[in-house]
């Protein structure tokens, strides 16, 4: 696995050097020369597909020469700056016939170091007996589905006499199915019927009580009240006793169904201290928990455990499902029997079936399923139950642009409910999501391959929240994407880190010491620490060609002039930092940055004067204490524009019709807002918009049928917006009205959006 993720690196960097922007920029350095050769010595190498011993000094340096070449692209970046006439009086100097000489000179030896040690590498090939052979071509994957399942006639081992709450176990080996059958429980039409709340939380390895505490809360605030679950309040700052009274006023006295999903604690006192917060004296309440481990249904459990045993018989259902369109099998009939071999080897295990199926979808030859059948990884050793080699078969028929994303997921937490646009923006940022031919933006690539792997069933979970979607990567797949990122032998060669919530800011800057060549800082959970100015210096001072920095829940108040030392930057996270109040001008330096996160920043005042300089910015979610969004209007790159919590903005921005790369635009909880900008409508690209929370807005656009002083939005042209495909508006009673299908009177306004969702304030 882990030589596929190589050659996807070198594959990418080889890219990279023939693009038309790096030919201009090395002629016009003078180093042409040695990017031929670097390029040569490149394609040499990444034409052998078996490396083990040298494999980690032949991706480092990869590493390091992708960073090379990113230091050209600054430099194409920053003239394309001047040419604009901004930071012409700054840095039209650095341009001049007596500057070029020292950075030529500079990046020609450090051309010739990588050179080296790659000709060095590529010396010691001769050794490993190495072949060259050529990559599968890609699969066909089928469309993302999604099917929403009843239990009819399912039992459950429990009473509702006098326990105020049974808890019953589903206890089976990873990938059996024990999640599914907890969701079949859950959607049941008596479960929905009986109970007042149903709740359901990921639990996984780390039993933290707090979080577990706080996430079933927002699941009630979500599933049981409704919503988009955009906009939810910010409980992690709780202390322990705030969280566990806001709990308790949360599940009030009604009766509830919870979910426990993938529990491994097996700490008997942690699971009292939370099942004595969950009795809130309603009797009958239920908690089914799913786990691996049958010390842990000994714990939790007030019945006997559910033991999932392996569906030998109806696995082969799923891989047929999975494999074929629906009677399609009839057609295939040498195929199925082979099939019938191939399930055999799953150990009745349906994921391990599933993902098998999976690869196999569209493919008629007969030699395609023989070498899933007597492929040599079932002869590895294995234990009881283990289904690795399956999920491993698969993982090899990826396509290389694929190999490098599944693996970089490893740094995503086990369990947790993964956005697109997030993964979208960090596969980016590592430079992972390679240009279409087709001109295709980089943002529906990248939501084409995480739909490409769902089809693969490497990810699950799919569900559809308008303007974005979410899924899951169930652990068993995250387990060998981990073991395909990172390899003991090369620890200190690491590129992206993901900690765990737990530390403290002290072993953080422990951990930070020991690298020298991180590339992604990704805190995937809020630290109960705070990280503060000593971790941004560390960061600033040691990584620099560091490319996605999470600064999340922070608590300094600005970010040093230094952060312009990070050249490679992408994507720079300041959500939730109540201190921070601005951003230093140096920021626009950040040509590459990509991505700006400062959503939850309520005390951030304004932006920096040349922020128009991020001239590669596509994502932007931003809290202001301003009145009127300014100098955002320059930036021609944007895609999406999130803006939250606005308490004190009056007036969205002015010029949003420079905008005109802009396809998402959500506004939510910005309850002073009173008018959007009368260019809004000029955006030709709006694809989709989502309104959430604004009582105060009005139009702003003079249309006969708005209400001066209503207070209310009455009516939007939407019919100039041509592209708008998806439409949210929640808290727009009189809107709402309006726009009722068919007999609304601004219905012909909106009847061109395919998607639309329209909600009105239950007051």
């Amino acid at each position: 696995m882990a030589e596929s993720f190589l050659f996807s690196i070198a594959d990418n960097v080889v890219g990279k050097i023939g693009s038309v922007t790096l030919q201009e920029i090395g002629l016009a350095w003078g180093v042409k020369t040695e990017l031929k050769k670097l390029e040569a010595t490149l394609t040499t190498i990444k034409s052998d597909r078996q490396l083990r011993d040298w494999l980690g000094k032949l991706k480092h340096v990869c590493y390091d020469v992708e960073d090379v070449l990113d230091e050209f692209q600054y430099q194409a970046l920053q003239r394309q700056v001047v040419s604009h006439g901004s930071l012409k009086t700054k840095v039209l100097g650095f341009f001049s016939s007596s500057n070029p000489l020292p950075f030529s000179l500079k990046m020609g030896h450090r051309i010739k170091e990588v050179r080296e040690r790659l000709d060095g590498i590529a010396a010691d090939r001769a050794q490993f007996n190495l072949q060259t052979c050529m990559e599968r071509a890609p699969l066909v994957y089928r469309e993302t589905t999604h099917s929403f399942v009843h239990a009819s006639d399912l039992l459950m081992n429990s009473s509702d006499d006098d326990e105020s709450i049974s808890v019953i176990p589903i206890v089976g080996l990873g990938g059996l199915g024990k999640t599914t059958l907890a969701k079949l429980v859950y959607n049941d039409q008596w479960v929905v019927g009986h109970f007042k709340k149903r709740i359901w939380v990921c639990v996984s390895n780390d039993f933290d009580m707090k979080k577990v505490i706080i996430d079933i809360i927002n699941s009630i605030n979500t599933t049981v009240e409704g919503g988009s679950g955009l906009g939810l309040p910010n409980h992690n700052d709780l202390n322990m006793e705030q969280s566990q009274t806001l709990l308790r006023r949360t599940l009030g006295n009604e009766s509830f169904f919870l979910v426990l999903d993938d529990m491994w604690n097996e700490d008997r006192q942690k699971w009292i201290e939370l099942e004595t917060l969950l009795k809130n004296g309603a009797k009958g309440n239920k908690i089914v928990v799913t786990t691996r481990g049958h010390s842990v249904a000994s714990i939790m459990g007030t019945v006997p455990a559910y033991i999932l045993e392996g569906l030998p018989m109806s696995i082969v259902i799923v891989f047929l499902k999975w494999a074929f369109n629906e009677g399609q099998e009839k057609q295939h009939p040498n195929l199925v029997k082979i099939g019938d071999d191939i399930v055999k080897k799953c150990n009745g295990v349906p994921l391990a079936a599933r993902t098998l199926g999976s690869l196999l979808f569209s493919k008629f030859e007969q030699r395609d399923w023989l070498y899933v059948r007597d492929n040599d990884i079932w002869k590895l050793e294995q234990k009881e139950g283990d289904i690795l080699p399956a999920l491993r078969l698969s993982y090899e028929q990826l396509p290389s642009y694929l190999k490098c994303c599944f693996a970089s997921c490893s740094i995503l937490p086990k369990g947790r409910v993964v956005y697109n646009d997030d993964l979208v923006c960090m596969w980016s940022a590592q430079g992972l999501i390679e240009p279409s031919k087709k001109k295709q933006q980089l943002d529906d690539i990248g939501n084409r391959y995480i739909k490409e792997m769902l089809s693969r069933s490497f990810f699950q979970d799919f569900e559809d929240h308008h303007l974005y979607f979410t899924f899951k990567m169930h652990d068993l797949i995250h387990d060998p994407a981990v073991i395909d990122c990172v390899s003991p032998t090369i620890f200190r060669m690491v590129r992206h880190v993901s900690f765990s919530y737990d530390l403290d800011e002290k072993e953080i800057l422990r951990v930070v010491g020991e690298f020298n060549d991180i590339c992604t800082i990704y805190f995937p959970f809020k630290l109960k620490t705070s990280r503060g100015e000593p971790f941004l210096k560390a960061c600033i001072s040691k990584f620099k060609c560091i490319k996605t920095l999470d600064l999340s829940g922070s608590n300094f108040d600005t970010l040093p002039n230094s952060i312009s030392n990070l050249k490679h930057l992408r994507l720079l996270n300041l959500m939730w930092n109540k201190k921070i109040k601005k951003l230093p001008n140096s920021v626009c330096k950040l040509f590459h940055l990509q991505t700006l996160l400062f959503q939850g920043c309520e005390g951030f005042e304004n932006l920096p004067k040349e922020f128009g300089n991020l001239i590669n910015l596509r994502h932007l979610w931003i809290t202001t204490k301003q009145r009127a969004l300014t100098r955002i209007g320059c930036l021609e790159s944007l895609r999406l524009l999130r803006i939250f919590k606005c308490q004190n903005l009056e007036f969205l921005l002015q010029g949003m019709q420079s905008l005109t790369a802009l396809r998402s635009l959500l506004i939510c909880d910005c309850r002073s807002l009173e008018s959007l900008e009368h260019s809004m409508k000029q955006l030709p690209l709006l694809e989709q918009l989502m309104i959430i929370d604004c009582e105060r807005l009005n139009s702003g656009w003079k249309w006969e049928d708005h209400v001066p002083g209503s207070g209310i939005m009455k009516a939007l042209p939407m019919c100039n917006l041509i592209s708008l495909d998806k439409l949210v508006i929640e808290e727009c009673p009189q809107l709402t009205e309006r726009c009722k299908k068919t007999t609304g009177e601004d219905w012909h306004k909106i009847s061109h959006v395919s998607r639309y969702i329209l909600m009105a304030s239950e007051n």
